[in-house]
């Protein structure tokens, strides 16, 4: 990573907060992408449970809604999230089935074995991969599934820029066979894994960004942390156009074993 970029973790958090709160959805993905995965889960009835584990404003969840039978909890940190989430399932009519609600990924109120699906897009790296599904584990019925995304390398070496800026940014970052391997060794039988489409990234992501920045800095003048929170984005979609057959995101979907 160049001196002058930042990790998101660097940045104050209730800043970020109102940055990604003007996004439909807060990382890579498409509705299109939330259903294929969904096409894998096969247990799901009127009385399904389901979390949706740092959902963010909901993008992904209501998607989930409008397809899925049974109810949802979604679970960000960010208050902001969260309201808007609410928001969102009202606006949908979904809130008798849809509900959001503070918390930490790390600290899941879930009852042992209470939920038949555990999803996650774009946010299980805040507790990293390894930990998520083995720790979530627990929450699931047995034959319940596990659908998230994660950061992936697509191929065994790479430039040093990218590799650099990575291992920074998130150092749990592997291949697939070896988030598969995980998957697998946490108690699950690997159902699949698909690389997420480059529309995902940049038509439905990093060029949404651009009226956001636009209104982030009237906001924000003269303030250089607002400054950077933009040129850190602007620099890691920079990076993905230049790196993008390299790594990506990855959906990665296990059924707890029996």
């Amino acid at each position: 990573m160049s001196d002058d970029t930042k990790s998101i973790h660097e940045f104050d958090m209730q800043l970020i907060c109102e940055y990604f709160s003007s996004l439909e959805r807060q990382g890579p993905g498409s509705p299109e992408v939330t259903l294929h995965a969904l096409s894998f889960i096969d247990n799901l009835n009127d009385a399904s449970r389901i979390a949706d584990i740092g959902c963010g404003t909901g993008g992904q969840t209501m998607v989930l809604a409008q397809h899925a039978p049974g109810t949802i909890t979604g679970i960000d940190l960010f208050p902001a999230f969260i309201d808007l989430f609410n928001a969102n399932a009202a606006k949908l009519n979904l809130q008798d089935r849809v509900t959001g609600k503070v918390g930490s990924m790390d600290q899941l109120d879930f009852q042992p074995e209470e939920l038949d699906l555990i999803w996650s897009e774009g946010a299980i790296y805040n507790i990293g991969f390894e930990k998520g599904v083995n720790e979530w584990r627990k929450f699931l019925k047995p034959g319940g599934y596990i659908a998230v995304t994660e950061a992936s390398w697509f191929t065994d070496c790479r430039p040093a820029e990218i590799d650099d800026f990575w291992k920074d940014a998130y150092p749990e970052i592997d291949t697939i066979p070896a988030k598969m391997f995980q998957l697998q060794n946490a108690g699950y039988i690997p159902v699949a894994a698909f690389i997420l489409p480059e529309n995902c990234w940049t038509e439905n992501f990093y060029e949404l960004q651009n009226e956001a920045q636009r209104i982030f800095l009237e906001k924000h003048p003269e303030n250089i942390t607002a400054e950077e929170l933009v040129a850190n984005e602007r620099h890691e979609a920079q990076l993905y156009d230049k790196y993008k057959e390299y790594y990506g995101y990855v959906f990665y979907i296990g059924k707890k074993t029996e």
